[in-house]
């Protein structure tokens, strides 16, 4: 892979191999124009799932192929790095090209012209864009800068999830790796039964935290300064301008692809900290530490999620932008990357026969440290030898 020196003012012999590599996320978001034109070219419905295809397919190959890069920028070029605005614009750009394949989704979907198979297909495609756009809002959603904050809520109206703005920050970052979380998979807990605790737990977590939020200031939740309801209103105002616009026909198809968005999401928050747990020390619980997040240094994944896979240094450095998270050695690392491990996520037994003995490894063969799914607690004591709790 070609590096690229750093230069400026904190001049470093360390080199970004990934600098120019950003840029090719943006491929996602042009995913419904991809599915069209191969739709046209080939005359194949399949095409207008092209954005399945890509996530379920294709980019596991490449994570395959490409392989990884652990390599970490030093302390003195961090500050440097950040301040870039180049790796800025790389997910900036993805907004407007995201509401535009939207707004084309809705156009084709307003023509009658595709059978309803095909449709759904293009739905799924467009949730796919949507799904990766919250990863997008979650880079943006954790910085300073009220325009980030303000278009990271932009970027999660097209899938219906304008609370994962409140609950992530403030809800999942307090309380990730605990039993607490409604976006920590437990170890024995399938994705089928996880994606539902998720999506209802974050779903009152963030209004109960903004809630909370506002009764401090001895005000009303139901009032615009509410975080979660404005952005929710932007789900509103983008759906009801585009069935004004289009007509009630793409109904169907909105909801279609917001729930294939934010499903997307919930499959990415189920394997990032699966069984993993932190004890308490006392009625506290230990401060999230490395060892408490599923990690990947696969390129591919990387690139176009924007380093998410580097999840260990996200949760210790949080405001910490993309380019500059690390790879720590400590970390327990998956077996390959998110693109891959989604796809095992969908087939249950294929998850745990991979990942359930990654986690008794990573507590040393005591399951009992294990973030255990409830119901089947006594059954994973016994299947993995350990002494009833």
């Amino acid at each position: 892979m070609t590096a690229i020196a750093v230069s400026g003012p904190a001049e470093s012999s360390w080199r970004d191999g990934k600098k120019y590599l950003w840029p090719l996320g943006l491929l996602v978001p042009m995913i419904p124009w991809i599915a069209w034109g191969l739709a046209a070219a080939t005359g194949l419905g399949l095409a207008w799932w092209a954005g399945p295809i890509l996530v379920f397919g294709i980019f596991p190959l490449f994570d395959w192929a490409i392989g990884k890069d652990s390599d970490n920028p030093p302390d003195s070029v961090l500050a440097f790095l950040e301040g870039q605005r180049y790796y800025r614009w790389c997910t900036y750009l993805y907004l407007p090209l995201q509401y535009a394949g939207l707004v084309t989704a809705s156009w084709l979907w307003s023509t009658g012209r595709l059978d309803t198979l095909d449709a759904i297909g293009l739905a799924a495609s467009v949730g796919t864009v949507g799904g990766i756009g919250i990863n997008t809002a979650h880079e943006l959603g954790h910085k300073k800068d009220d325009l980030e904050r303000w278009l990271s809520k932009v970027a999660l109206a097209q899938t219906l999830y304008g609370h994962f703005f409140i609950e992530h920050n403030r809800g999942h970052h307090v309380r990730v790796a605990t039993p607490e979380d409604p976006a920590s998979s437990r170890l024995g807990e399938s994705f089928y039964r996880f994606w539902p605790r998720s999506v209802a737990g974050s779903f009152r977590s963030g209004w109960h935290l903004e809630k909370a939020r506002l009764e401090r200031s001895d005000r009303k939740p139901w009032t615009l300064r509410n975080d979660v309801l404005n952005a929710w209103a932007m789900s509103v105002v983008v759906f009801g301008t585009l069935i004004g616009v289009f007509g009630v026909r793409i109904v169907p198809y909105l909801l279609v692809q917001a729930v294939f968005g934010f499903s997307l999401l919930e499959v990415v928050n189920y394997l990032e900290h699966y069984g993993l747990l932190r004890q308490k020390n006392g009625e506290r619980y230990e401060r999230c530490a490395p060892r408490h997040s599923w990690n990947s240094n696969n390129i591919a994944s990387n690139v176009l999620l924007y380093h998410l896979q580097r999840h260990s240094d996200h949760h210790a450095n949080p405001t910490r932008r993309y380019q500059a998270l690390r790879h720590f050695d400590d970390a327990p690392e998956l077996p390959s990357g998110y693109a891959t491990m989604i796809v095992l996520a969908y087939v249950p037994p294929l998850w745990r026969r991979v990942m359930d003995p990654k986690v008794v490894a990573h507590f040393d063969g005591d399951v009992r440290l294990a973030n255990l799914q409830p119901r089947k607690r006594e059954k994973l004591l016994a299947r993995h030898g350990a002494a009833k709790a």
